[in-house]
């Protein structure tokens, strides 16, 4: 009888969620951790000896005591800035030491792009950054550096899939700063699965993951996405890294947002607007006036409102257009917002603005390609939707701020003296505000109009007329 090798690895099958990244011994139509339908995948597993880690990891190394937490160290955290000040916003301040970002967006929104002139600009002011390469040659990265101005720069480059030769390579020229373009074409020899795959996502991100806090080296990876805007592969994946940030916009259009989704050394919902030049993404220093357009003549459907983005006061522009539907069933189109709320606001229009819309074609837009999910924006959706509806046109220095209740009364929000202040910067002398709520004393230059109800507010837009 041949003796058992323990040394050997087994091999053993079990399901894995491609949604939430675990796995489960047997196949079953609906994931027991996420309640997602047909999302688990067979794939083969490798059970390393004792001796090894995960993922071939060994388990040597600096041993970890329990100590009191009061007695536990800081190490030094000064952020290294990237020259960049919109993307040291979104970062919160600058690139933590040791910390794992995430960049997703879709296919030419500018990610490699931002990335290869940050470094760049980076290199020049003495940081040593090395940029790895899965998806194009060395030859068609100098073409970029060539559209970007920057072909002159030192920058390391290196153009390689296999993880455990990049980390060979990062672990002998000790960057400050690793970028991998991108994790999905990174692969380990040893594992199942083609690059990409759940496995060879979870396994390379985890030990690029240990190779940041252990070295103190700042990675960024940079990450594709499905066709519903998610990072292609488990969401573990977003889990395992200290900040995740995506490129919203259009590509054909010229503006493009960078928004943090998470960021364990800074606060969340801070965007960076960037602009898409010929010379590649630039920082645009007042984001509002992007969003706004000053040399228009007033038009019924046009109201200025403000939303908070993180720590940041922006003005943007709602749009609506009312017109007499030719389908059994009327039209309502949001873009920019959610659909559930435009429905919403349109039934509060209904019941207490005296609006009647029902048998028309609602369609509203948020002027620029923003995004806005901050509720203070329901009032001038609703004062747009009525001012098209009723033709009376606002004036471009009138901006409406405040949340609907399902009452039909106008709510408080917060941080209302920082956005009419910012709304005063950009010229505005008229603002129609909640009632309640804790209100300033008043901001100079800027005339308040506070409602307690929508009908005040569909009152205040008639006496325009």
């Amino acid at each position: 009888m041949v003796a058992l090798n323990k040394s050997k690895a087994k091999k053993e099958i079990e399901y894995l969620c491609t949604d939430c990244g675990n796995t489960t011994p047997k196949w079953v139509g609906k994931c027991p951790f996420c309640g997602a339908w047909n999302t688990l995948k067979e794939h083969a597993v490798e059970h390393l000896p004792e001796t090894v880690g995960r993922s071939g990891r060994g388990l040597g190394g600096p041993v970890h005591q329990v100590v009191l937490l009061k007695d536990v160290a800081t190490e030094d955290t000064r952020r290294l800035s990237s020259a960049n000040a919109e993307f040291d916003r979104v970062l919160g301040g600058g690139l933590a030491p040791g910390s794992l970002v995430l960049i997703g967006g879709d296919p030419g929104i500018g990610k490699s792009t931002l990335v290869l002139s940050t470094l760049a600009t980076m290199t020049a002011a003495g940081v040593k950054c090395l940029y790895v390469s899965g998806e194009e040659s060395a030859c068609q990265v100098k073409l970029r550096s060539e559209r970007l101005n920057v072909s002159g720069s030192d920058m390391l480059l290196l153009c390689e899939t296999s993880l455990e030769k990049v980390i060979r390579q990062a672990e002998e020229t000790k960057p400050q700063v690793l970028v991998i373009d991108s994790i999905q074409t990174m692969y380990k020899p040893d594992l199942p699965g083609t690059p990409g795959s759940a496995s060879q996502l979870r396994e390379c991100t985890l030990d690029l993951m240990v190779f940041a806090k252990n070295s103190g080296c700042i990675t960024i990876l940079i990450g594709h996405v499905t066709k519903d805007g998610q990072i292609a592969g488990p969401r573990i994946l977003e889990h395992m890294v200290d900040t995740v940030v995506y490129f919203e916009g259009d590509r054909n259009h010229q503006y493009r947002l960078l928004r943090t989704i998470k960021n364990r050394f800074g606060a969340t919902d801070e965007i960076g607007v960037f602009e898409m030049t010929g010379h590649g993404l630039e920082s645009v220093e007042n984001p509002s006036k992007v969003f706004l357009q000053e040399d228009a003549p007033p038009a019924p459907g046009s109201v200025v409102c403000c939303t908070m983005e993180g720590s940041r006061a922006m003005l943007f522009e709602c749009q609506a257009l009312v017109s007499q539907t030719g389908y059994a069933v009327p039209q309502r189109v949001a873009v920019g917002i959610d659909p559930k709320r435009l429905t919403i606001i349109l039934a509060l229009l209904e019941k207490f603005g005296g609006v009647t819309v029902g048998m028309s074609d609602v369609f509203v837009n948020i002027a620029g390609g923003m995004k806005v999910n901050d509720g203070s924006s329901d009032l001038a959706l609703a004062v747009a939707v009525a001012s098209n509806l009723l033709g009376i046109p606002l004036r471009r220095q009138a901006v409406a701020i405040g949340e609907l209740g399902l009452s039909g009364e106008v709510r408080s929000v917060s941080l209302l003296e920082q956005r009419l202040k910012e709304a005063r910067r950009l010229g505005m002398d008229e603002a129609l505000v909640p009632a309640g709520g804790n209100l300033p004393e008043g901001v100079p230059g800027i005339r308040i109009v506070r409602v307690r109800s929508l009908s005040e507010a569909i009152s205040w837009l008639m006496d325009k007329k």
